[in-house]
């Protein structure tokens, strides 16, 4: 069983056009609250819709704010550059707009969406896998329309992702340890065969693996 793959680290599920002036691009919030809503309204108890910007050196992000014709608000990120949006029907009723200030060239810039657990474990037993590769599929389902309905692909597995500086990472799969050097990918029918799952150092990100 082939237990670890150097694949794409990110199941990006589209990507928003912008429109761009120079360093800044102006994303309307409208298209972030109907992805927002349909996750909401399922209430998904292990899994989210995670919105970031590409950690790139034209796309690294100096500011932000959001912004309608009377108001303005914060806009927050973390360092992965992930943006932590509101759900917020009066926003998209005011017509809001996500606004970013980036470091190069804006128009190399978007935003990905991306399906992950709301929680990572360091320990994992194969119902829990089971469990959240369950409700990555179901979100993904509940996900209609342009432009999802030509991104949408069965998930395949789960991708375990680790801060770059704690890798490499031992991971424990019913006994026998494997040395990761970058992620950990594994199949829907590898899951099938697990008992328990453990790492030497708690991955940041769970995600679908789509092959």
């Amino acid at each position: 069983m082939k237990k670890i793959r150097k694949l794409a680290s990110c199941l990006a599920l589209f990507l928003l056009s912008p429109a761009v002036l120079a360093d800044s691009v102006s994303i309307p919030y409208a298209g972030f609250y109907e992805r927002l809503k349909q996750v909401n309204k399922n209430n998904y108890q292990l899994v989210e819709v995670v919105f970031s910007v590409p950690r790139n050196e034209n796309c690294k992000i100096i500011s932000g704010n959001i912004t309608t014709e009377k108001h303005q608000y914060p806009l927050t990120y973390d360092k992965q550059q992930r943006l932590y949006l509101p759900y917020d029907a009066q926003l998209k009723s005011d017509r809001g707009l996500i606004n970013l200030q980036v470091s190069g060239d804006a128009s190399q810039c978007g935003v990905a969406m991306q399906v992950r657990a709301k929680k990572v474990q360091s320990v994992y037993n194969q119902g829990e896998l089971v469990a959240v590769k369950n409700d990555m599929d179901a979100l993904l389902d509940g996900q209609q329309g342009f432009p999802m309905k030509y991104f949408r692909k069965p998930i395949t597995g789960l991708t375990f992702s680790f801060d770059s500086t704690d890798l490499p990472v031992e991971a424990n799969i019913d006994g026998k340890v494997s040395i990761v050097s970058d992620k950990l990918q594994l199949t829907s029918a590898e899951i099938e065969t697990i008992k328990q799952l453990s790492f030497s150092k708690q991955p940041i990100i769970l995600s679908p693996y789509v092959n």
